[in-house]
């Protein structure tokens, strides 16, 4: 399952400081918004009330307690305040006066004139009337033609002789625009929005230097691991301050110190033991050419020895001579250990070389070989035969026929497969093929070969850089691929 991708550092660090602001931003914002809207509403209602009933006060005592449609008209006319935009019906059993004309308000410079349209007694709300008509003064807020109005509705009170209050049945109620202070909360409204904006403006260039100033050492800290990786062991990171970044880059550089320290140690050892092996392994070499020449005479004897001494005689002989297959191929794992293998390079046909390899060893009439003609190759050919012997050998004695080499080449490469069709090789064994002295099978561990010629093998393709590769065939049998550049180099990769 691909992992999806994420956001980086900057990336995150960025949108959480654009979050809070935004969400500071809104809280701030948003609360005086909606606070300056309540004041400047309450505000306006509580003046349009007080200027309504001071200008009712006048009224006082009424002339009659039926009124006609005359009298609610100039009750009506006294409550009104053209200059306020404030228009007024009075109503009495149901009955209304109509709204007097009122003079005209001018507009102001650049704005729109306030008076509001000719107040009709349905735009007043059902329950503002019933709350009037219960003897309360009240208002509430409508919309009416797209425009903002406050109705404020009171009744009218008689007073008795004997100085009681009763209802006069003559309701009163003021239509209030409220555009003006609609105006000023839009505007009150947009200033937030800026100011929001550049709240937002302002904390994205905080938290850019901000995330600048944190992410500098975390690339510093990651371009020093991955040089690490990939072998720069003397990598070390500056040390600024004295916060948590720099204790984690001072751990880091204790780490890589440490580090370094045990790598110098290993190589060290290493070393030692490579040249361990590579002086014992020369200085065997004289004892075994002694060795191996008595052999050679106690093979000769062998056959008028009697047997157990005859058994005796050829066992040591053949084991002087798997001893000295040892130690001459630990003196050359040595020098490939040590770096001093070199190439002889030369201009062959690989069908003439893999020819040879099989005439030299007998294998002629064993090895069947698909051999295009005319492929040629710049190799070092001692050492491809080395290759090819150990692969047909091994292909051979724990393979079954038929055992076959088959060469292809393209412009730039070779590859040399040699195929068995024994039952091949099994599945936990082919990642320890190359292994030194790593053996398929414990009970060859004494008398099969040294456990180092395939690593030899592979060794000798990556000097040229190419490689040696295993598999098993879908129909049966262990397939070794050799894969040579048709051009190989010295392997310090200039040209020969």
């Amino acid at each position: 399952m691909t992992p999806r991708p994420s956001l980086g550092l900057r990336a995150r660090l960025l949108s959480a400081f654009a979050l809070l602001c935004v969400v500071t931003a809104t809280a701030v914002a948003g609360g005086g918004y909606v606070q300056a809207r309540i004041a400047i509403l309450e505000r306006t209602q509580d003046a349009a009330v007080k200027a309504m009933t001071g200008r009712l006060q006048a009224l006082y005592p009424l002339r009659s307690a039926a009124p006609g449609p005359e009298e609610l008209g100039g009750i009506a006319e006294a409550a009104a305040d053209p200059d306020q935009g404030m228009r007024a019906v009075a109503v009495y059993r149901g009955t209304h006066s109509p709204l007097p004309p009122g003079p005209p308000q001018p507009p102001g410079r650049g704005r729109p004139s306030l008076s509001p349209p000719v107040l009709d007694p349905g735009v007043i709300p059902r329950g503002l009337r019933r709350v009037v008509a219960g003897g309360d003064t009240a208002w509430q807020r409508v919309v009416w033609r797209g425009t903002p109005f406050l109705i404020i509705g009171t009744p009218l009170l008689i007073t008795e002789r004997d100085g009681a209050a009763r209802m006069s049945g003559i309701e009163v109620y003021v239509a209030r625009s409220l555009l003006p202070e609609q105006q000023s909360i839009d505007e009150l409204a947009t200033r937030a929005w800026l100011i929001g904006g550049a709240a937002l403006a302002f904390a994205v260039l905080l938290a850019s230097l901000a995330t600048r100033g944190v992410l500098r050492p975390v690339r510093e800290l990651g371009r020093a691991a991955r040089l690490l990786g990939e072998g720069e062991l003397r990598t070390r990171i500056a040390v600024r301050g004295s916060d948590e970044l720099a204790e984690v880059a001072r751990t880091f550089n204790d780490t890589a110190a440490e580090l370094e320290r045990h790598v110098r140690q290993l190589r060290e050892m290493e070393a030692e033991a490579r040249r361990f092996v590579a002086d014992v392994s020369h200085e065997l070499r004289t004892p075994l050419a002694a060795l191996t020449a008595v052999a050679d005479v106690l093979d000769e004897e062998a056959a008028r020895l009697p047997e157990p001494a005859g058994r005796a005689a050829r066992l040591v002989s053949q084991e002087t001579l798997n001893l000295t297959v040892l130690v001459n191929d630990l003196i050359e794992i040595s020098r490939f250990d040590s770096g001093v293998a070199a190439l002889a390079l030369n201009e062959v046909d690989m069908a003439e070389l893999v020819r040879a390899t099989l005439r030299v060893r007998g294998w002629s009439q064993r090895v069947s070989t698909d051999l295009p003609t005319g492929v040629t190759a710049r190799l070092d050919p001692r050492r491809v035969d080395v290759v090819l012997a150990n692969l047909v050998g091994n292909a051979l004695r724990h393979g079954e026929p038929p055992v076959s080499i088959r060469l292809r080449a393209d412009p730039h490469r070779i590859s040399l497969e040699v195929r068995d069709h024994g039952p091949g090789l099994d599945e936990a064994v082919l990642p320890h093929v190359f292994d030194r002295f790593y053996k398929a099978s414990a009970a060859r561990a004494r008398s099969e070969g040294s456990g180092l010629g395939l690593a030899i093998a592979r060794e000798n393709a990556r000097l040229h850089r190419g490689d040696l590769t295993v598999a098993n065939a879908p129909d049966g049998g262990a397939v070794f691929t050799l894969h040579l550049p048709r051009r190989a180099h010295e392997p310090d990769g200039g040209p020969e």
